[in-house]
């Protein structure tokens, strides 16, 4: 008896936010990540969203020790955290813009990135980033985000960045364009998506 591959269109497609506001569920951009991934979702995908600011992640002091022992010295959420980006097929990567950057709980989180970035863990995965500002900021987030992925060896298929101004319905007016990146996304999993300028620098 031979196995036969499993069709694509049963392939289990899993799909990971990380969060960085501290609003968590209040957060607007939170809110435009649901949307990306209810777009994964239509598309067949399992997805997961993970909120920064519940998890116990301590600020990186450059001590050296991930890159002598493959081992970080604190003990602490991030390595669970890593391991389910292991486990998914695709990671997006979600902040608000504060002081025109990502807010303090991402840039933590991303510090203690440094040996999975050293190694590019990630290879082979796709990825997106997802950002909302006030007014200003927004697209250079996202392309830090998207900078960052590929720095983990994760090839991004784009991102959103949604400036308010303070109109509280901006960001369901983005719900269609944060569907189809959500689309995309699982879309790449299952039929691949090349960007040789991203390949390039990967490599």
């Amino acid at each position: 008896m031979t196995d036969n591959p499993v069709p694509e269109m049963y392939m289990v497609m899993k799909i990971l936010a990380l969060h960085g506001s501290p609003r968590t569920i209040q957060s607007g951009t939170r809110k435009l990540a649901g949307f990306v991934l209810a777009g994964s979702q239509d598309a067949g995908a399992q997805t997961e969203m993970i909120d920064l600011t519940d998890y116990r992640i301590t600020p990186c002091t450059a001590c050296e020790g991930c890159r002598l022992t493959g081992i970080c010295i604190y003990d602490d959420d991030v390595a669970g955290i890593i391991a389910r980006m292991k486990e998914a097929d695709a990671i997006i990567l979600a902040s608000p813009v504060y002081v025109d950057n990502v807010t303090g709980q991402m840039k933590v989180f991303i510090d203690r990135l440094a040996d999975a970035i050293h190694y590019q863990v990630l290879t082979g995965k796709y990825g997106c980033a997802i950002a909302t500002t006030f007014e200003s900021g927004g697209n250079d987030v996202v392309a830090y985000l998207n900078h960052v992925l590929n720095y983990l060896g994760v090839i991004s298929v784009g991102g959103i960045s949604i400036a308010t101004q303070g109109n509280s319905g901006a960001i369901d007016a983005a719900e269609p364009d944060a569907l189809t990146l959500g689309k995309i996304l699982a879309g790449a999993i299952l039929n691949g998506y090349s960007d040789p300028v991203q390949e390039k620098m990967l490599a």
